[in-house]
């Protein structure tokens, strides 16, 4: 009796795991309220566009001093993002060290400047390079490029480990181990895209969909 019932719940499990995505149509997890998803779905949907040329150095990453202070939107971002700051020196806006409390991993880095160390904390794109080139970036001029890559709104301090295993992977392929911030994740994604008109593919949506299905007061972050 025993092994049967563990047969057939075995059973059920793979058939149930064969049908989740029907099923999650069925249930309503597919569907969302709140903000973040009213502006979702005011965003155009695009499984076709597959464009090649991508190439990172097209989006000026770190070339740009918006704020006139020296130092590049590495250090702003690290400034903004980190407690605890210190500078390299003082009247330096280079940050020497500070405490961060990443957002995709639940974790405390001691953030420490430093050959082996820096990488420890890395600035993440919240809307990949890749992704938004996918997503209507290839038909951009330089400045917006710039513009966008370069933008605090679509920039992170997070986990160095985290951010790699990321890479340019959108919300249908990769999410923020840390569940208590998947739905603010979503929906900066999503604000990043209404800002500058990007494009979301099926699956993407209905990932985000997914999310903020657990969230429905979940507004766009400012």
């Amino acid at each position: 009796m025993l092994l049967a019932a563990v047969i057939l719940g075995t059973c059920i499990a793979l058939l149930l795991t064969k049908l989740s995505p029907q099923v999650a149509e069925l249930t309503g997890e597919h569907t969302a309220t709140g903000q973040a998803a009213d502006v979702l779905g005011t965003l155009n949907v695009d499984d076709s566009a597959n464009p090649g040329g991508y190439d990172r150095d097209l989006f000026g990453f770190r070339k740009t001093d918006a704020n006139n202070d020296g130092c590049d939107v590495r250090e702003d971002i690290l400034a903004r993002d980190l407690s605890d700051v210190r500078y390299k020196y003082r009247g330096s806006c280079t940050v020497a060290s500070g405490i961060l409390h990443d957002p995709y991993t639940g974790a405390t880095i001691h953030f420490t400047r430093g050959v082996k160390t820096s990488s420890a904390v890395q600035i993440d794109h919240v809307v990949a390079l890749e992704n938004a080139w996918r997503s209507g970036a290839n038909t951009w001029d330089t400045s917006k490029r710039y513009a966008f890559a370069n933008d605090p709104y679509n920039l992170l301090a997070v986990d160095g480990p985290a951010n790699q295993s990321k890479g340019s992977a959108s919300a249908a392929y990769w999410l923020p181990t840390n569940s208590a911030y998947r739905c603010e994740y979503v929906a900066r994604q999503i604000g990043v895209k209404a800002k500058y008109s990007l494009s979301v593919t099926s699956n993407e949506k209905t990932a985000m969909l997914a999310v903020l299905h657990a969230c429905p007061a979940q507004e766009i972050p400012q």
